[in-house]
């Protein structure tokens, strides 16, 4: 029997810049009235989502639960943890900046690093605020997204341990992106397999100090990829961190993803995949993409400005001008 098999998108709201969602996943701001639901809306479409959020600022009690309340039965959200678990150095120089420019610079510098380190308080914290989510059963993965410069080496290896043990109970995906820990990948499955954790397998513009990666599962409780998109040439300049994720997989780029997720889900419970390209939605156009190659029902109708975007859509995609009655959100699209 194939295992659960779930597909969507990092992230849900993308109201400004120039890759917003507004006008081509979603209706135009304007006209849309005070009833339109983003997470609603995106919930009629995708089974799950990956919450990003929660890496600029802990989960909150109230909003998670609002999050459970409006989407449907068996909807999943897999939480991004805290940048304090994940980045310390960046969650550093978000305090020094707070700290005003008279204040003793040592004091300061102690106070920073002692705040910067996680405690006790702060995982409860991330795990009061996404009680919500799992009361409702609506909890995927916790995932745990580390920066190019967290390498394998004995301090990073006795700080992960640290956080999947903090975390045990809950299951955790590793996303690690420095190329030490394909090079000792006995000891990186080890760790991980010592406590259940899911090594995130990513799609991404390699440079040197990439981690190489197979897209095999380590463990059959669940599987995690993510698709970042391949634009190399803004991957480290861009005028926008958002420039970053413009870029549309082709339907040929998509069919090795496609073809994993299809031997995955015959050995593993769980299997999640969510695009990260999310320029303009070119995230929800390749998870689509995805869903079609693999048979799986496409819900929900997509504005004619979508499908202009992604006339590889057409046909795919239901549209309001399409045969057929189309669900409640999309009389709203122009």
């Amino acid at each position: 029997m194939a295992g659960d098999l779930r597909i969507g998108t990092s992230g849900w709201s993308y109201p400004t810049g120039k890759g917003t969602w507004d006008g081509i996943f979603y209706p135009p701001r304007r006209g849309r009235g005070r009833a339109f639901d983003e997470l609603t809306f995106y919930a009629e479409r995708f089974n799950t989502v990956e919450v990003n959020s929660t890496f600029y600022g802990q989960p909150r009690v109230e909003v998670s639960r609002t999050w459970a309340e409006r989407t449907p039965a068996g909807f999943e959200f897999s939480v991004k943890l805290f940048q304090k678990f994940t980045h310390p150095t960046m969650y550093a120089e978000r305090l020094q900046r707070q700290v005003p420019d008279r204040a003793d610079a040592g004091l300061a510098a102690a106070m920073i690093e002692t705040l910067g380190t996680p405690s006790a308080a702060d995982l409860d914290e991330f795990k009061r605020g996404i009680d919500p989510l799992a009361s409702a059963g609506k909890l995927g993965a916790l995932l745990a997204q580390f920066p190019p410069s967290f390498k394998s080496a004995e301090p990073g290896h006795r700080y992960l341990r640290w956080l999947l043990d903090a975390f045990r109970g809950f299951p955790v995906a590793v996303e690690l992106r420095h190329k030490s820990w394909s090079d000792a990948i006995v000891e990186t499955l080890a760790l991980l397999n010592e406590f259940g954790a899911a090594w995130v397998q990513i799609d991404e513009p390699k440079f040197r100090f990439s981690v190489r990666q197979n897209q095999l599962p380590n463990i059959t409780g669940f599987y995690y990829m993510r698709l970042h998109g391949r634009n190399a040439a803004q991957w480290w300049r861009h005028d926008s961190p958002e420039d970053r994720y413009n870029y549309l997989y082709s339907a040929d780029e998509l069919a090795e993803f496609v073809d994993t997720a299809s031997a995955t889900r015959q050995i593993v419970k769980k299997t999640y995949l969510y695009t990260n390209n999310h320029f303009s939605a070119k995230s929800v156009a390749n998870a689509t993409m995805i869903k079609q190659q693999l048979g799986e029902p496409i819900t929900g109708a997509y504005s004619e400005a979508f499908v202009a975007a992604y006339p590889g859509l057409k046909g795919v995609v239901q549209t309001p001008s399409a045969a057929g009655a189309p669900p409640s959100h999309s009389r709203l699209f122009p």
